[in-house]
């Protein structure tokens, strides 16, 4: 990497997962659309082949319409070629396949236990969890070996356990966790300050303070322009208890990654502060009979259950598109994702600076949770820095349930860590979405580790 003027050039960024058909289009519009960084983007995936076709793909966007920067995209067969002298790595992996997901998700449906996305808390999340810190556990040792000056910049999910996993094996790592379920609030903010105080805003100038972990994330403070806008929006959420009419009834119920905000805004209404996430995800972390019982209660609060069944015709689309923008017959286009990576890079090269959330150990920027646990804050990025923003407690109308969480992640981190598959099944079975007996639970537990053996090797099952 060298500096000209006040630009980044010959930059390394090694992709772990850069086979995807999802985060990896995006980042390449991201890099291409950038002005001040440019360099090769090495891409290692255990499909060699997705990561030959991301290649193919990344290249085209040198000669895209829109494109300010140059960056070089290689597929290499192994870690140490993709990391070693990385400045950057970006991961984002699918743990397992869709097939391990459709276990996650439905096999505790049979006992009345319903879940909308399945990857961060439940059953679902934490069976997932058992697959996924096993590869964060070799990933954290390849940086640790190859590229430990290098930032980390995590998008997989359960988000908090792979971090968790990340400073576990190497506490030296320099990795945070990124989510936009909070940009999402912003937006929602947006809204609030069109319809109140009669102006336009952008995402960036609604200042807010999260807290918590990551998709159960609470605002303790919201402003635009100096404005307090909790009392605008206990106003908003009164007005539009019953959900944003945003959507028809029909066609909300058929986008299974939408929602009318009406968990959100109740869960306003009960404590007081603002829940910073998508209404799929906020739901998965309250007891289970509030937003989950069944399908009907789900209908009623105007979310979706996203069935992996979608994923996975969802996927075939994506490999089409992929072999489509690989032949040519489609071509790749710059487009706005929205995400913080490529600003959050800008910013630790000292290129600017950058306030946003994210996910790292708790060094005390939320008092009332415990030290190491991985939680979500805002941080400062500057360059070659980044530092956790103070945020404050937890407020205690929302403690109790935010605290379970936490505890309840770090009881997961642990027993997995240790591979004690009682100590799994404890934290399962106390899950607050895990509604049956202890015996039907067991069972449960036990049907879902069979679906997923295939990637538990080093369990003693």
């Amino acid at each position: 990497m060298i500096f000209e003027g006040n630009k980044a050039r010959e930059l390394k960024i090694a992709y772990v997962g850069g086979g995807s058909r999802g985060w990896a289009w995006g980042l390449m519009s991201d890099l291409a659309a950038n002005e001040d960084m440019s360099g090769d983007v090495y891409l290692y995936d255990i499909d060699f082949e997705a990561a030959k076709a991301n290649e193919i793909i990344g290249n085209k966007y040198n000669s895209c319409e829109g494109t300010k920067s140059e960056w070089n995209y290689h597929a290499v067969k192994t870690p140490k070629e993709a990391l070693t002298g990385a400045d950057f790595v970006v991961i984002s992996i699918l743990p397992g396949t869709f097939d391990e997901m459709e276990s996650d998700v439905h096999a505790p449906e049979k006992y009345g236990i319903y879940q909308s996305v399945g990857d961060t808390s439940g059953p679902g999340g934490i069976v997932r969890a058992m697959r996924t810190i096993p590869m964060f556990e070799e990933i954290a040792n390849y940086i640790k070996e190859y590229c430990p000056k290098a930032w980390v910049i995590n998008y997989t999910n359960p988000m908090t356990l792979c971090i968790k996993t990340l400073y576990r094996v190497f506490p030296e790592i320099k990795a945070f966790g990124c989510c936009h379920e909070v940009f999402g609030t912003q937006w929602l903010l947006c809204r609030v300050v069109e319809e109140y105080l009669g102006k336009k805003a952008t995402r960036d100038e609604i200042k807010v303070n999260p807290v918590a972990v990551n998709h159960f994330t609470w605002l303790t403070s919201a402003s635009y322009q100096g404005i307090d806008l909790f009392p605008y929006y206990k106003e908003f959420c009164e007005k539009y208890k019953d959900g944003l009419p945003t959507q028809t009834d029909n066609n909300w119920m058929n986008n299974f990654f939408t929602s009318q905000d009406k968990v959100k805004m109740e869960l306003f209404r009960k404590f007081g502060w603002i829940a910073a996430a998508g209404d799929r995800h906020l739901a998965e972390f309250c007891p289970g009979k509030w937003y989950l019982e069944n399908p009907d209660r789900v209908y009623e609060m105007k979310f979706g259950l996203t069935p992996v069944s979608w994923r996975k015709q969802d996927l075939k689309n994506r490999l089409e598109r992929s072999r489509k923008l690989v032949s040519g017959e489609a071509e790749v286009a710059i487009w706005k994702t929205g995400e913080e990576g490529i600003n959050q890079m800008r910013a630790l090269l000292g290129l600017s600076d950058l306030v946003t959330n994210v996910n790292i150990p708790n060094v005390g920027q939320i008092p009332n949770l415990p030290l190491g646990a991985v939680v979500e804050t805002n941080a400062v990025f500057t360059s070659d820095s980044l530092r956790p923003v103070m945020a404050g407690n937890i407020p205690n109308e929302i403690y109790p349930l935010v605290s379970k969480i936490c505890t309840e992640q770090e009881a997961v981190s642990d027993a997995i860590a240790k591979r004690d598959i009682e100590k799994i099944f404890n934290a399962f079975a106390s899950d607050p979405l895990v509604t049956c007996n202890v015996s039907d639970a067991r069972k449960l537990f036990d049907e879902m580790v069979d679906n997923t053996k295939k990637y538990l090797q080093d369990y003693n099952l």
